[in-house]
């Protein structure tokens, strides 16, 4: 009888345990505030940025900033703040709110021409990559951080978009980051006298932004999605609640470029090119998987973007079965005389090789599983290494198809 009691109380207390495990767990987390101010100065190309940290349950010890000088100036603040050549270093004062100031000059060209980022005295277009730099963080033991960004736009700048969420009061949006503990704001921001377009899909909210008087394809890529969403989402799985694409004319880059959550398209580029791809479907592929190639193979992320722009074209109806093949064969002879796909900096015929190679490798796969697999279950499969080598390739064929793949011992993977 006293041992059916006390066995009785032990399973009472292990349910109990488990009962308080979330909230323990909880209680371990701990919290400090990070507030963005932003304020453009058109007048100067610059913005102003401040970020303020109010100290919770937790607190930020150190912050390592990379800030070359030509980009960042007037860096000053409360506590102690040092310059060493491109890297400052901010040391706040413990146990109360401090703030970090500086200024950033926004225009910065590529080395092939064209703007990334721009200031005009009427809009910027911007990556916040770039308005607030990476930052490597000293913070007490398990502290996270609860991030907002706010604007101060100048007269007659009337919107301001990132690829965050507006807080409920709308003043500010939410920067919320769950692989990092320390959240900042990345991806692109369009502000000033900018026309803006939103739809909310199912599960995605995409806005599409530009200023106003250029020729910017709002409505017609808003339209793209109402058959591309359902696509993605059967590919790639679970997409970002918000996807924020943001485009201007000349003198801006003539191309795309994606960033977390967000792309920039050059409004002179068509949605769907002469070729069969399209630079918006492509830019968004990189969006929604975050792949990057591991070291000397970028050729995989650049194809997987390339060749999924046409075959998900194909998929939503908006190619054919025959100009999707044509795109498929410009791809195999525009790449016809790479020798290796071993790169860094994949582009142009090296991306169309590697185009060729993974629907080589997607007819070898549904061959050996009798269409019950594809290239799709192999992408699916890598997604959540995010950094992808071509033996990440090899050993998910290989479960696949029960063996090695012959395509991926191509002589161009040497």
């Amino acid at each position: 009888m006293d041992i059916s009691i006390r066995f009785t109380h032990l399973l009472r207390g292990m349910a109990l345990t488990l009962l308080l495990l979330p909230t323990l767990v909880l209680a371990q987390r701990t919290e400090y505030g990070v507030d963005y101010l932003v304020r453009f100065l058109p007048d100067k190309g610059q913005a102003d940025v401040s970020i303020r940290l109010t100290p919770g349950t937790g607190e930020v010890r150190r912050l390592r900033l990379r800030m070359p000088e030509d980009r960042y100036s007037n860096v000053r603040g409360d506590g102690e703040v040092t310059r060493k050549g491109d890297m400052v270093t901010w040391v706040p004062p413990r146990g109360e709110p401090a703030r970090l100031r500086f200024l950033h000059t926004v225009d910065h060209k590529r080395r092939g021409g064209g703007y990334d980022a721009r200031m005009t005295a009427d809009w910027a277009l911007l990556r916040g990559d770039d308005l607030v730099p990476p930052a490597t963080v000293v913070a007490t033991k398990g502290a996270d951080s609860r991030a907002r960004l706010r604007f101060q736009l100048p007269k007659g700048w009337g919107n301001v978009d990132t690829p965050f969420k507006r807080s409920r009061d709308g003043k500010s949006f939410v920067i919320a980051n769950p692989e990092r503990s320390f959240d900042r704001p990345t991806g692109w921001i369009i502000a000033g006298d900018v026309g803006t377009r939103r739809e909310q899909f199912e599960n995605i909210e995409i806005s599409v932004a530009g200023p106003k008087g250029d020729e910017v394809r709002r409505n017609d890529m808003l339209a793209f999605f109402n058959v591309l969403v359902p696509q993605f989402e059967e590919l790639y799985g679970k997409l970002p609640i918000k996807v924020l694409i943001v485009s201007a004319g000349d003198p801006m880059w003539r191309g795309g470029l994606s960033g977390p959550r967000s792309l920039f398209l050059h409004a002179d580029r068509p949605l769907i090119s002469e070729n069969g791809t399209s630079t918006l479907v492509h830019e968004l592929s990189h969006v929604f998987t975050r792949l990057r190639g591991a070291d000397g193979d970028d050729w995989i992320t650049e194809a997987v973007a390339e060749y999924y722009s046409i075959e998900l074209m194909r998929r939503a109806s908006l190619l054919s079965d025959a100009r999707a093949d044509k795109a498929q064969d410009w791809m195999a002879d525009h790449g016809r005389e790479v020798s290796s796909l071993t790169s860094n900096r994949s582009q142009g015929p090296r991306t169309a090789r590697g185009v060729r190679l993974l629907r080589e490798l997607d007819a070898e796969i549904r061959k050996a599983t009798k269409n019950k697999r594809s290239l799709d279950d192999l992408i699916r499969a890598v997604l959540p290494l995010r950094e992808v080598s071509r033996e990440d390739l090899r050993e998910q064929a290989a479960k696949l198809i029960g063996r090695p793949s012959k395509v991926l011992q191509s002589e161009v993977l040497d």
